[in-house]
């Protein structure tokens, strides 16, 4: 089961250079990274939607959402941001050196998350084979730069 696990994960990652340059060309038409970026959440948001109606989901509880904390409503901002800012940068940097350095900043932020055991993550000590796993990803993303 860890093998499909870890296809789907690539399977995520390689959609980062093509949403980007699609959301890009968006950006072309409509005038911005803004607006491209709204299409395309409001686009996702009725895909989930269709998605969530031919499952048959249930709606989750008021009382369930209410007890989510504080911070956990934060997600979306977060993708808005990703997908905003890369729509800007990814003309700039290319699609190799701006997927090199996404890396880098997920894996940085992900060590952290694993050594502390934040937002739920099981914690895994950083030990000094995933400090030199880091390393090498940052020396990655200096041999791909443009």
């Amino acid at each position: 089961m860890r093998i499909l696990y870890m296809l789907m994960a690539f399977g995520a990652g390689m959609f980062l250079p093509v949403q980007t340059g699609v959301n890009m060309r968006l950006g072309g038409v409509l005038g911005g990274a803004l607006p491209a970026a709204l299409v395309s959440f409001l686009v996702g948001t009725l895909g989930l939607l269709g998605v969530i109606v031919a499952v048959r989901h249930p709606a989750p509880a008021w009382a369930d959402m209410a007890s989510a904390p504080w911070w956990a409503w934060f997600g979306g901002l977060m993708g808005a941001y990703f997908v905003a800012s890369v729509i800007v940068i990814g003309p700039r940097l290319g699609a190799g050196t701006l997927a090199a350095v996404v890396v880098a900043g997920q894996v940085a932020a992900s060590l952290v998350f694993d050594h502390y055991g934040l937002l739920g993550f099981p914690q895994i000590v950083l030990d000094t084979k995933r400090f030199v796993g880091a390393a090498l990803l940052v020396a990655g993303v200096v041999l791909i730069r443009s």
